[in-house]
């Protein structure tokens, strides 16, 4: 792989989707970029209790976009998130499947982040047809780093 046939193909994905954000990439893509790329930040947008007891990814961010147990969101998720990540850097939104680091790269886009990308597979994938995640796609499914309390 190459950084700019990936970074190609990211924002292909999200053209060819109509996505108000600069990317939308798989996990494997995610920790490609954020390897290779000079100024990469992968952003966990889900809850602490997830980071805690589901586990979470060396080195991200953590900022709730919603709080448990409430799913009240995060006032002050724009603020923490300009305060943690510069605003020209491949910001990638990671939550459990991709809907809350959808709106979390979407907010971050119409807020100046030039470079917001959705993980579209996010932390655990959807669920198969049993209704259990982490089975078809995702960070954990895909093998890369994480950890867990």
């Amino acid at each position: 792989m190459e950084l700019n046939s990936v970074i190609e193909r990211i924002k292909t994905r999200a053209i060819e989707a109509s996505l108000p954000y600069f990317g939308a990439s798989t996990s494997i893509e995610t920790q490609f970029i954020q390897t290779n790329a000079s100024s990469a930040f992968i952003v966990d947008v889900r809850t602490r209790a997830e980071w805690i007891y589901v586990g979470s990814v060396p080195g991200s961010i953590q900022i709730e976009w919603q709080s448990f147990p409430t799913g009240e969101l995060n006032r002050g998720f724009l603020d923490q998130l300009q305060q943690a990540v510069p605003a020209d850097a491949y910001v990638l939104f990671l939550c459990r499947s991709g809907a809350r680091s959808h709106a979390a790269a979407s907010l971050a886009s119409n807020a100046g982040f030039s470079k917001a990308i959705n993980v579209i597979d996010g932390f655990e994938g959807d669920k198969d047809t049993s209704g259990h995640r982490g089975n078809t796609a995702g960070w954990k499914f895909s093998g890369l780093p994480w950890v867990q309390s």
